[in-house]
């Protein structure tokens, strides 16, 4: 197939676009930068700004080789947990439109879209849920809010002109290349800021990056192989083996030879910080993060693991890399640094 891949140089996005590579296809990457060792893989790669609507169009509906594209593959997106409206709208909502209005125009059969879990956290516990888990009436922040009016306006775009879309949840994306969550959480350990929030005990999903691409070419066969099943629906992607949050934290720590946190603080506890926090940074018109939010006291506080019957059923999703073999990857990779 020829595949358009948004977000192309991002964590997922490249495992996306080398997956598609590896197994024959044809693909296009859009980013914001140069990767050339996408290119040199095979990627066409095109710079630009999905905010801008002619641009997108031009790439996708319009694109210079006179082929249509048999599918899209929108990862791009900006995640944070603060940060102004407009920021987080622009990037994530009115881009993914963008993608949406250019993918009718050119004639996409498929359409994938990158969501995430969060779009259905309301800063409770959510144990074992389905895809029938409903949207909260309020937000935490930004982030989670844009992306589920972008999963919704997706949702909402199958069978338009003959379009088929999916829209994937995946939770808690982790690998040995992680330039993200791991990263920023062996630095907060190591700055002793990292505190186990709530009784300890809680439990979450997450997922092996090569798991969550594998997710996104299952959802795109699953298009082409029985739309009607398959399409016009979100899917939670995620390990199929939920995990004590802070035994794995703890393991991300010893294998990047950092102490693991120690020190505690209740949910209840660090919720009414993050409040405050949020409070001042927004009087004194702070920009950066402040140190805790509403959003991530509740997120490392709560449970949050999923049923992903549907995606296996319906996509055919299978996980390929357990966490114990991700977890000696991780090791192996960066004892080699």
């Amino acid at each position: 197939m020829r595949i358009l891949v948004t977000g192309c140089g991002g964590f997922l996005g490249s495992e996306i676009v080398r997956q598609l590579i590896d197994r024959g296809d044809e693909v296009v990457g859009i980013s914001r930068k140069d990767y050339p060792d996408l290119v040199q893989a095979g990627m066409k790669s095109v710079r630009g700004d999905l905010a801008d609507a002619d641009f997108v169009r031009s790439a996708i509906a319009s694109d210079d080789s006179g082929r249509r594209f048999d599918g899209v593959v929108h990862t791009a997106a900006v995640a944070g947990v603060w940060g102004p409206w407009d920021y987080f709208y622009r990037n994530n909502t009115l881009a993914t439109e963008n993608v949406i209005a250019a993918s009718k125009a050119g004639c996409v059969e498929r359409l994938i879209f990158t969501s995430s879990p969060s779009v259905t956290f309301a800063g409770e516990h959510q144990q074992g849920v389905d895809e029938s888990e409903p949207y909260p009436t309020k937000w935490l922040c930004h982030y989670p809010h844009t992306k589920a009016l972008a999963e919704q306006a997706i949702l909402a775009a199958d069978q338009v002109g003959g379009m088929r879309t999916v829209s994937l949840r995946p939770h808690l994306i982790w690998g040995e290349n992680d330039p993200h969550l791991l990263p920023r959480m062996l630095d907060r350990a190591r700055r002793k800021r990292l505190r186990i929030v709530g009784d300890g005990k809680n439990r979450v999903d997450t997922v092996h990056v090569i798991n969550a691409g594998a997710a996104h070419l299952d959802a795109l066969d699953a298009l082409g192989r029985d739309s009607d099943r398959a399409a016009g629906r979100a899917y939670f992607i995620a390990q199929d083996e939920p995990v004590n949050c802070w035994d794995w934290i703890a393991e991300i720590c010893r294998i990047g030879g950092v102490e693991p946190p120690q020190k505690r603080i209740s949910g209840p506890a660090a919720y009414r910080l993050g409040a405050m926090l949020e409070m001042v940074y927004r009087a004194i018109g702070k920009t950066d993060e402040p140190p805790m939010t509403r959003f991530v006291a509740a997120q490392l506080a709560c449970d949050h693991y999923f049923d992903i019957s549907a995606a296996k059923d319906r996509l055919g999703y299978q996980v390929r890399i357990g966490v114990d073999e991700g977890l000696e990857r991780l090791r192996q990779s960066w004892q080699s640094r």
